[in-house]
């Protein structure tokens, strides 16, 4: 009898140590996978490297032949006035003119002077941003020229400015984001009484880049958000 006693305690003792035991191990791997996700945002400000300045002017009249004319003549005179202020033949782009028949398009029967509208398009693309941009602040000087530059769209844009040189900063960038978003990590494993482990996972957000505001075209904001999880103990 004392023998069965004995044995029932110690069958009783195990099913304690291997209970414990087991909650132990379900307490230790949850522990082992507390993780915490974190965003890191890095921002920067950069100078547009390009820019595509298309100017466009218009004329009128009812002799499409010697519209043709005048138009190949201004186009001279401004191709000529955007070599002497610097800008080189390959950054040129002379579009094929375009006429409009007024009169075919006039539903409303109204009299019109001049039954033809031309539309002359030279496109500018240069890296000299600066240089451009003073030029575009100079643009009325062709009115000495006889040539009236308008202010029309072309295409979704009318000066169009961009940043090519994302890979430059990307590195710089990324390394920021991460260093940001692990000071947030720390933040959150301080305050939950943790200790911030390794990085379990991580993804770089997409690039993207914007105006910095609508005044200021020629200046970009580059963004991106890095996302990290890391593991508690």
């Amino acid at each position: 009898m004392k023998t069965h006693v004995v044995a029932a305690g110690i069958l009783a003792l195990g099913m304690i140590i291997m209970g414990e035991s087991i909650r132990s191990g379900i307490v230790t791997f949850k522990d082992r996978d507390r993780t915490v996700v974190v965003k890191g945002l890095a921002e920067q400000e950069v100078k547009a490297d390009k820019v595509t300045w298309p100017l466009i002017y218009k004329e009128l009249g009812n002799d499409p032949s010697s519209m043709y004319k005048t138009l190949a003549e201004k186009n001279e005179k401004l191709v000529s006035y955007l070599k002497a202020a610097g800008i080189k033949e390959d950054e040129i782009s002379v579009n094929p003119p375009t006429i409009n028949d007024r009169q075919a398009d006039n539903y409303g029967n109204e009299i019109m002077n001049y039954r033809y509208k031309a539309t002359s398009v030279i496109i500018v693309t240069s890296s000299d941003v600066d240089k451009v941009r003073t030029l575009i602040s100079r643009q009325a000087e062709l009115m000495r020229e006889g040539i009236a530059v308008v202010s029309e769209e072309y295409g979704n844009n009318s000066i169009n400015y961009d940043f090519t040189g994302l890979n430059e900063v990307k590195p710089q960038m990324v390394e920021e984001a991460t260093k940001n978003a692990r000071i947030t990590a720390e933040k959150f494993a301080q305050d939950s009484g943790s200790k911030l482990g390794k990085i379990r996972k991580a993804s770089q957000g997409q690039f993207t880049i914007e105006d910095r505001d609508a005044h200021t075209p020629y200046i970009k904001r580059v963004r991106v958000v890095s996302t990290l999880e890391y593991t508690l103990e």
